[in-house]
C-alpha cells in the first residue's frame, strides 16, 4: 500500500486526532487508563503562560480522572528544550488558582520523533523524565505523577516495551511511504492505515504535505549552503595568515584550492 508517510506533521495530526487511537496510543505509551471523546489540533491554552504562546500538535483532556496529555510530532534540533518548556508551561497552566499551589490535573507530554539529530544525541527508542526526588539513599520520593515521553520510532529494539515497541515499528513503517497491510490485521493499525492511505488522501491536506515537504528540503538547502560558506571563510581566513607569513601565493593557493584571483582580493 502506498502511504503518506507519518513523519508529515499534517498526516501524523489527521491519523492521531482519531479518539479511538489517540486513546489507545495513549494508553499503551502510557500504560494508564485514558479516555477523551474530543482530540484538539494546534491547541493553545485560552490565555498565554510566559513569553511564548506555546501550539500543540495534539491536545486531549480526560475530565473525569482530571489528565491532560500533549502529543507532539517534531523533527527541530532543540526538541530537547523546546518540549521541556512546554511540559512546565502545561503543569504551571494547572496551578492557575488562587487557593493554593495544587497541580489539580496530572501532565504527560509525549513527543514523538520521525527523525533522528544528526549529533547523535538520541540513541534510545523510549525515554522517560519525572519530576521526582531521589533521597540519600537512592529511593525514589513519589510526589510528582507528570511526565514527559520522547518516542523514536527508528530506534525502537528489543529493550523497547512491547505495546510501544509494536506503535514505533508501524510509525517506522511508514516512512518509507510503503506499507504491508497483511503485516496489520489489527483494527487499530487498519484504521490508521485507511486514513494515511495516499490515494485517499484529502486535496487541502495533500496540499500541507507538499508544503512541508517543501520547506524541508529548502532547510537542507539551507545547512549545505552554510557549510559550503563556512568552509570558504576558514579557507580565506588561513590564506590570509600565509600570505602575512609571507609564504608563495601560488603555494598558498594549492593548499587551500583557492584562486590566485581569490588570493588577491584578500591582499
Amino acid at each position: 500500500m502506498k502511504v503518506i508517510p507519518l513523519k508529515f506533521g499534517a498526516m501524523f495530526k489527521q491519523a492521531f486526532s482519531q479518539p479511538d487511537i489517540f486513546n489507545r496510543f495513549v494508553e499503551d505509551v502510557l500504560d494508564i487508563s485514558f479516555h477523551a471523546d474530543t482530540i484538539h489540533t494546534e491547541y493553545e491554552y485560552p490565555e498565554p503562560i510566559g513569553f511564548v504562546r506555546s501550539t500543540y500538535d495534539l491536545f486531549a483532556n480526560d475530565k473525569e480522572k482530571r489528565i491532560i496529555v500533549e502529543i507532539q510530532h517534531i523533527k527541530e534540533d532543540d526538541f530537547f528544550d523546546r518540549f521541556l518548556y512546554y511540559h512546565l508551561i502545561s503543569l504551571v497552566e494547572q496551578a492557575g488558582g488562587y487557593d493554593e499551589y495544587r497541580f489539580n490535573q496530572t501532565v504527560y507530554t509525549i513527543v514523538v520523533l520521525t527523525s533522528t539529530p544528526r549529533d547523535g544525541s538520541v540513541n534510545f527508542s523510549c525515554a522517560v523524565s519525572d519530576m521526582n526526588p531521589i533521597d540519600e539513599y537512592g529511593k525514589t520520593v513519589e510526589l510528582y505523577p507528570h511526565r514527559l515521553v520522547f518516542l523514536c520510532p527508528r530506534q525502537a529494539n528489543e529493550k523497547t516495551p512491547k505495546k510501544i515497541r509494536q506503535w514505533l515499528h508501524f510509525i517506522e513503517d511508514s516512512l518509507d511511504g510503503e506499507m504491508e497491510e497483511a503485516h496489520y490485521p489489527n483494527p487499530i493499525w487498519q484504521a490508521i492505515m485507511a486514513l494515511i492511505k495516499k490515494r485517499d488522501i484529502d486535496p487541502a491536506v495533500l496540499a500541507k504535505i507538499k508544503d512541508e515537504a517543501a520547506w524541508e528540503k529548502a532547510k537542507k538547502r539551507f545547512v549545505a549552503e552554510g557549510q559550503q560558506e563556512g568552509q570558504l571563510k576558514a579557507k580565506q581566513e588561513t590564506a590570509k595568515k600565509m600570505l602575512n607569513k609571507g609564504l608563495e601565493p601560488m603555494l598558498i593557493a594549492e593548499m587551500t584550492g583557492l584562486s590566485m584571483r581569490d588570493l588577491e582580493k584578500l591582499v
